[in-house]
């Protein structure tokens, strides 16, 4: 089985499968991007570059990390549970929050393509307000070019990642980021 763990960066996902695997020992704990040797290389270079570069060049290296990760990572280890920090929907919502005028639809087959039309079985979505997401973001210290875009930035990405996850009829659990790790935890255990 297949959870892919959704939210902004700060919302605790990390946190989250971390406590999971202490549970859940035999798991295979993955990351979308950056899952793979090659998806290493992209996330590296997207983290320190994205304002660099064009936004189909962007959309297109997190297509191709999603498609390694697809092939050496999930689909080899099907037969597990296999809980992945980020999907898909992470890479439509931030494409879409820089420009929304992108056509949804081909994004869509894009990822289908990418993933053999497998988007996985279940979702966390954990979900914060801007002061949560500041406060977390802010006591890193150091951020990266895409956390740089700000606060409404990554707002809208959230935005959006409600709408793609609602729309495509998932299994979702949507849960407030805010909440104690541990409540959190309980409510994912149940969910799985």
């Amino acid at each position: 089985m297949l959870i892919n763990f959704e939210g902004v960066d700060g919302v605790g996902k990390s946190t989250q499968i971390n406590m999971l695997k202490e549970i859940y020992k035999d798991a295979i704990i993955t990351k979308e991007p950056g899952g793979t040797e090659l998806g290493l290389m992209i996330r590296e270079y997207l983290i320190n570059n994205a304002s660099k570069i064009s936004q189909k060049a962007e959309i297109l290296l997190f297509l191709a990390d999603r498609a390694e990760h697809y092939e050496k990572v999930l689909k080899p280890n099907y037969g597990n549970l296999i809980l992945s920090d980020r999907s898909f929907v992470s890479g439509l919502s931030y494409a879409l929050a820089n420009d929304d005028n992108l056509d949804i639809k081909t994004l869509i087959e894009l990822n289908k393509f990418a993933l053999c039309s497998d988007f996985g079985d279940k979702f966390v979505f954990l979900k914060a307000d801007e002061n949560l997401i500041r406060q977390r973001l802010f006591s890193r210290g150091q951020s990266d070019d895409i956390e740089n875009r700000g606060i409404e930035y990554l707002m809208r990405v959230q935005g959006f990642m409600s709408i793609i996850l609602a729309d495509l009829k998932f299994d979702v659990l949507e849960v407030d980021a805010s909440l104690n790790p541990k409540v959190i935890q309980e409510k994912i255990r149940k969910f799985i």
